[in-house]
């Protein structure tokens, strides 16, 4: 089975990172929306795909900056090296909080728009 990157959708700065990604991983990983998958199979809930992007390769799972890792790592390209960079224990913390800013401030960044907002955590509201 082809492995797969669940991004949101809804979000414009998501799916134009996502056209991106899949120019880079090619037909080695499936980059597709979630709103579009059924999620039960794969054992997945809705709030985990909307907290971050997901990475699915039989029983491994991964999400956030390791999602996008793990599915540079799997292009088996040029691209995997990067992928394992961001895999490095200094470079992963960084991707971590990385990943966690730009989450939160998607509908601030280019192609973003008020749909990529995150709804505020139970501990913001």
């Amino acid at each position: 089975m082809t492995p797969i990157l669940l991004f949101d959708g809804d979000c414009s700065f998501c799916s134009s990172s996502a056209r991106v990604l899949k120019r880079m991983v090619g037909k080695k990983v499936d980059v597709l929306a979630y709103q579009h998958v059924e999620l039960g199979p794969f054992g997945i809930s809705k709030i985990e795909c909307e907290a971050a992007v997901q990475y699915l390769d039989g029983n491994k799972r991964s999400s956030g900056h390791e999602a996008i890792a793990d599915a540079l790592i799997a292009s088996k390209s040029i691209w995997s090296l990067a992928g394992l960079f961001l895999k490095l224990p200094v470079i992963t913390s960084a991707g971590f909080l990385v990943y966690e800013w730009v989450s939160k401030n998607r509908h601030k960044l280019p192609g973003g728009t008020p749909a990529c907002q995150m709804p505020p955590s139970k501990d913001q509201a």
